[in-house]
């Protein structure tokens, strides 16, 4: 049997548009077909890990899907008829405790063995399961259905890359059928995503991460630096171009598979180096992460502060949301400090873009906005993101304390 990592080469490629085949035909004559979606999604599972070092993360995904699938099913039987706090934040504490177990075993601060619960697409099925709690915690998901939950935890085209889907908003296409002139849209937007994934992911990422960046990492290693290199520069601004057009790519081929397969999977990037202010950026860079912590760590933080009157002023609450929003979206990516200081940097730029605008809306009269004006928003964001790259690379760790 092969080994098929998603999206990783054009073999890959093959046979996916050829299994879905049967299923773009169906919804083109409006039926969809479950079963073979679900054969689909659990055949290119099984072989993402069907050899070597991958068998125990494909043992380790069928034990994460049943555990959550008792939290969400539990949690679920149990809205129904109360609904305690600690009933609540007991099933999200249960909920991303693999998830949790995986990154602090990966530092060391438990048994390196809790690193094996750790498989490819981990952190974006915490996101799924997750919010489905919070959603039925909200009401908005009002009957816990096995078959659409699986469906939607075990989505093959999403599972490692994104973009970070809602039930509610999946359950939605998933329990439906696009008419056939909507389809056949969808068809054309997949075909532009596949090719334009190709692009950014095979040319201009392998550019970037292969060739630029790490030419600049031995110009920066090379040089006896004494704690900064001019070369930090380049490598700051090529590893930026990477992580874009990499992750883009990856984002476009998730979507595109999602919408052949009749599935609106979110867009994941809009731009984001055009961005006016660093608010704007993270309304445009991995907006599906994004929006995912503004709706259930940002804005509910910010309401739990506001209800219990910690604290009065509601811009310090937004301040300090946004401090604890990016922390918490930093300790996601990883226990490491470049994360963290990375947060802190993203997180004060928000506070500070929000002090701006403050500012300039009480002295619009004397501020001018005007195309230049806007031209210098964006190149002062943009270089403000790039070197902010600069520290989530991790170069720095390597630079400064293992050179």
């Amino acid at each position: 049997m092969p080994n098929l990592q998603p999206y990783a080469d054009p073999t890959y490629f093959f046979y996916l548009l050829v299994a879905l085949v049967p299923l773009a035909i169906g919804l083109y004559f409006g039926k969809r077909i479950v079963w073979y979606e679900i054969l689909v999604s659990l055949a290119f599972i099984f072989l993402i890990f069907d050899t070597g070092h991958y068998v125990n993360q494909g043992i380790a995904i069928l034990v994460y899907s049943i555990w959550q699938f008792c939290l969400v099913s539990f949690y679920s039987a149990y809205r129904k008829t109360k609904n305690a706090n600690w009933v609540f934040y007991l099933m999200v504490a249960l909920s991303i405790l693999p998830i949790t177990l995986v990154r602090f075993g990966a530092i060391g601060v438990f048994k390196p063995e809790f690193t094996l619960l750790g498989f490819l697409g981990i952190s974006y099925l915490t996101f799924r399961s997750t919010g489905m709690i919070i959603e039925t915690r909200d009401g908005a998901i009002k009957e816990f259905k096995p078959i659409m939950f699986l469906r939607f935890m075990l989505f093959m085209p999403t599972l490692s890359s994104g973009p970070i889907d809602r039930y509610t908003r999946f359950a939605g296409d998933a329990g439906s059928v696009p008419e056939r002139t909507d389809y056949i849209d969808m068809l054309g937007y997949a075909v532009k995503s596949y090719f334009l994934g190709f692009v950014y992911k095979f040319i201009l990422s392998y550019y970037f991460g292969q060739i630029v960046y790490p030419f600049f990492q031995g110009l920066a290693m090379g040089d006896n630096h004494h704690g900064f290199s001019w070369w930090l520069i380049g490598v700051a601004y090529s590893y930026g171009m990477y992580l874009f057009f990499d992750f883009a790519g990856y984002s476009r081929f998730a979507i595109a598979t999602s919408y052949v397969m009749g599935i609106k999977s979110p867009i994941n990037f809009n731009q984001p180096y055009r961005s006016h202010n660093i608010k704007d950026f993270w309304n445009r860079w991995h907006m599906s992460l994004s929006f995912w912590f503004r709706d259930f760590v940002f804005m509910r933080f910010s309401f739990m502060v506001m209800r219990k009157k910690w604290i009065k002023n509601r811009t310090t609450v937004s301040n300090v949301g946004y401090l604890v929003n990016m922390m918490v979206m930093g300790l996601w990516h990883g226990l490491t400090w470049y994360y963290i200081v990375y947060a802190l940097l993203h997180g004060t730029g928000m506070i500070v873009n929000d002090a701006w605008l403050r500012f300039k809306k009480k002295h619009r009269d004397q501020i001018p906005h005007n195309k230049f004006t806007e031209v210098f928003a964006i190149f002062l964001t943009f270089n403000f993101v790039m070197l902010t790259f600069l520290v989530f690379c991790g170069f720095l760790d390597k630079f400064w304390f293992h050179h």
